[in-house]
């Protein structure tokens, strides 16, 4: 089978991933039964970028094969991806999602997020930090995205960012035109668009971390 990482990325990847601290565990689910026409290619993806370091796992499961891990990882939509850390083989999860195949620009948001669950630090500013760390409520990011869109990786990694910081919240990259019917639901016409807790609130483009604390606050109020 013909490679989907050239061999110039494909070592500029594992030159990256020198900087890993901490195992990452990827979680891939795919189905037998549903529409998922890029299960195949997503799980080739994933399996070249384990290739290129000791410190990554892959593990495939099937959504309905495997329904309590589905559920523990609140995935429904594939192929579906969970960036997790793995200490002592114990997966911790950290809130990190993948909705669709991350190819195109998207794929920089998957590296970016291997490399950000494995350092498990966030980057933001202490001041997003103290107010997210109070959150107590469930909080669920979608950012909804297309593979050509060059602004949507800023806004799909802000929002890993925030989920590392929070059980309470969790961040997924939902690929717009794989999932039309979820799209059309929140009225995404343009992405990058974040929508906050299935409607409650909602960001349209590539914001700064600040406008996004707000819009949530405004949607947790």
């Amino acid at each position: 089978m013909e490679k989907m990482i050239s061999k110039e990325i494909s070592d500029q990847i594992q030159d990256i991933f020198k900087e890993l601290k901490e195992p990452v565990q990827i979680l891939l689910f795919t189905s037998k039964t549903e529409a998922c026409d890029y299960c195949e290619q997503t799980q080739q993806l994933l399996s070249e970028i384990v290739e290129r370091s000791d410190k990554l796992d892959l593990k495939v499961y099937d959504l309905e094969g495997n329904p309590d891990i589905a559920r523990r990882y609140h995935v429904t939509l594939v192929p579906g991806i969970v960036i997790a850390s793995r200490k002592e083989n114990v997966v911790l999860d950290s809130g990190v999602r993948f909705s669709g195949i991350p190819a195109g620009h998207e794929f920089s948001s998957l590296i970016s997020a291997i490399m950000l669950v494995s350092s498990q630090v966030s980057g933001l500013s202490e001041e997003s930090r103290s107010w997210l760390a109070s959150v107590d409520k469930p909080v669920h990011l979608q950012v909804f995205v297309t593979t050509t869109c060059p602004y949507c990786p800023a806004a799909v990694t802000l929002a890993h960012r925030m989920a590392l910081e929070n059980k309470n919240i969790q961040a997924e990259m939902v690929e717009a035109s794989e999932f039309y019917e979820l799209s059309n639901e929140y009225g995404v016409s343009g992405v990058p668009h974040t929508i906050i807790n299935h409607g409650q609130g909602e960001v349209v483009g590539a914001v700064p971390e600040g406008m996004l604390i707000e819009e949530m606050k405004r949607a947790l109020g």
